[in-house]
């Protein structure tokens, strides 16, 4: 199960990088919609995401359950100031760190798939149903980036 998610993981990157890399910085930077974030911002909370949730995995594998913090998506966004960084650099980032996530979830002893997690105030959920909606998060705000027009109007769990 864990080395599907990680072959989801991995085969995103290598359909996605390159339709990523070919946007210019200008387009990187300008945000969707007054209010809404600009695909640099997205990447960069795409990489927070993967930040977190490699905590999560490891964290869960450590202990018969997890308690974690839940974290301020947009804070976390405007404190990285990821608007600021170059496109080209973001995206190395991105990648290089989801290909380290995807290592570590293909690593998840079987075990630990069933450990409950508390993530902030939310309803406990295995770390299965965690790495699986990483997933579905990375593939939701991906879309937002590459085809805005069929990501309108979808929501994302929170966990990711």
């Amino acid at each position: 199960m864990t080395a599907r998610i990680a072959r989801d993981v991995i085969a995103t990157l290598e359909s996605d990088l390159p339709k990523l890399r070919a946007l210019d910085e200008e387009h990187a930077s300008a945000p969707r919609a007054p209010g809404k974030w600009s695909p640099k911002q997205v990447i960069g909370h795409l990489i927070d995401s993967a930040f977190n949730n490699e905590q999560r995995f490891v964290r869960a594998q450590l202990g018969p359950s997890l308690s974690f913090p839940g974290y301020a998506q947009d804070a976390w966004v405007a404190t990285q100031a990821y608007e600021d960084r170059p496109w080209a650099d973001l995206l190395a980032l991105w990648s290089e760190v989801n290909r380290h996530l995807a290592h570590v979830i293909a690593h998840i002893e079987p075990r630990a798939l069933g450990v409950l997690c508390t993530i902030g105030e939310g309803t406990p959920v295995t770390l299965r149903f965690i790495a699986e909606d990483y997933v579905r998060h990375l593939h939701h705000h991906l879309a937002q980036v590459l085809t805005p027009e069929k990501a309108a109007g979808r929501t994302h769990h929170p966990y990711a």
